[in-house]
């Protein structure tokens, strides 16, 4: 991109957000679902190693945080992990949780979200899990936005380990198989979610020009509202999340009435 077209963006989209957050409706989403996608094919089309493109995405997390805080959005989860992501290249996995456990510290170093784990934790590394657990323990205190980090998070995995978890609870009760089929609904299952108690996401956005969800929270996505960006997840601006709250904002929801 040409330089003078660089700096008059530099000069007009300052003015562009603030017009556009001063016309922010009221109908803000409460829980705000991120999926972080096009760090790879961001490094490759500024001619740097994957590893690169990571840490640029991870760089973009605090200031996506910061911007959630502005409009008032309670709760965000972000997937930096799919459990997928597990079956890539050693020499491209290691750095990348590394990347990731640094960048989700950071966040509880802040001390301004409650950082919330969710993921099969079990399939990570224990430095990184260790990590994650830390995370959230040290922010279990702080009055602040929800986030729930995403890591080795599948949404097929989750509603397994749902059941699972409802299973076992059901046989420490005593409760039998017929008894448990005969009285099952969608709250049950619900309530051993990763998310467990949190509102079900509002809206979803999704970065880099792909249009599906790919697993994340297939569950809680239900009557979510979606949000595509061909933005790649670096080059994610404010004005970009605005647009996307705007939309959200715009759109009649009617729920099958």
């Amino acid at each position: 991109m040409a330089d003078w077209k660089r700096g008059l963006r530099r000069v007009l989209y300052p003015a562009y957000e603030a017009r556009v957050l001063r016309r922010m409706p009221d109908d803000i989403p409460k829980h705000v679902g991120v999926m972080l996608d096009g760090n790879r094919r961001w490094a490759k089309a500024v001619g740097r190693d994957t590893a690169h493109g990571h840490r640029a995405g991870a760089a973009n997390i605090e200031p996506l945080l910061g911007w959630c805080d502005e409009v008032g959005i309670e709760v965000v989860t972000l997937w930096l992990l799919s459990t997928d992501n597990l079956n890539r290249p050693e020499h491209e996995l290691a750095p990348l949780l590394e990347i990731i456990g640094d960048a989700v510290a950071s966040l509880a170093d802040q001390r301004r979200w409650r950082i919330h784990p969710v993921g099969a934790l079990d399939l990570l590394p224990a430095p990184v899990t260790e990590k994650l657990k830390a995370a959230e323990e040290a922010t279990r205190d702080v009055h602040g936005m929800l986030v729930n980090v995403a890591v080795g998070y599948g949404g097929r995995r989750e509603i397994a380990d749902a059941v699972r978890s409802l299973l076992q609870e059901a046989v420490a009760q005593g409760t039998s198989l017929e008894e448990l089929a005969g009285a099952l609904d969608v709250e049950d299952i619900a309530e051993h979610l990763y998310t467990k108690g949190q509102p079900d996401p509002d809206l979803v956005i999704r970065t880099s020009g792909e249009q599906r969800l790919g697993g994340f929270l297939l569950w809680q996505s239900a009557k979510s509202e979606f949000y595509f960006c061909e933005a790649y997840w670096p080059d994610f601006r404010r004005v970009d999340f605005l647009r996307a709250i705007r939309a959200y904002a715009q759109r009649e929801r009617r729920f099958g009435s």
